[in-house]
């Protein structure tokens, strides 16, 4: 017995698709269905928040942040830790460094720049330079 072979210059069957003016039609029947207005808190509570120290201050509203963490390795099963430094926005310029940050994630600023500073959870021990 041989398995019936399917003709290959039949159609396939395909589900066919709901005109446009259909369902915009729909949605404008239905009041639940447009656009309700967004919550900016709650749309703030969604972004990812990180905390971690400022490594660097020297650029113009802008802070490099350093935030590490450990990872366990797949092979020797010993923890690592492994930082990641992030170019953050920091509009007047108050965070110096060594300060611990709370960063939050926003739009892109610039071609490096998506997190803009939160707060400055605690201040970091900086060295006066003296003049002698």
């Amino acid at each position: 017995m041989t398995p019936e072979k399917k003709n290959p210059k039949q159609p396939v069957q395909r589900r066919q698709r709901p005109a446009r003016t259909e369902h915009t039609a729909v949605q404008a029947a239905n009041p639940a269905a447009q656009a309700k207005p967004v919550d900016t808190r709650d749309a703030m509570h969604r972004r990812r928040m990180i905390v971690g120290t400022v490594v660097s201050d020297k650029m113009h509203k802008t802070v490099v942040v350093k935030i590490d963490h450990k990872v366990r390795h797949a092979l020797y099963k010993k923890y690592v830790k492994v930082s990641r430094k992030f170019k953050v926005h920091d509009e007047k310029n108050e965070a110096k460094t060594g300060d611990l940050v709370s960063i939050v994630e926003s739009r892109p600023l610039s071609r490096e720049k998506r997190w803009v500073l939160r707060q400055i959870v605690r201040k970091g021990n900086t060295v006066q330079e003296v003049a002698v």
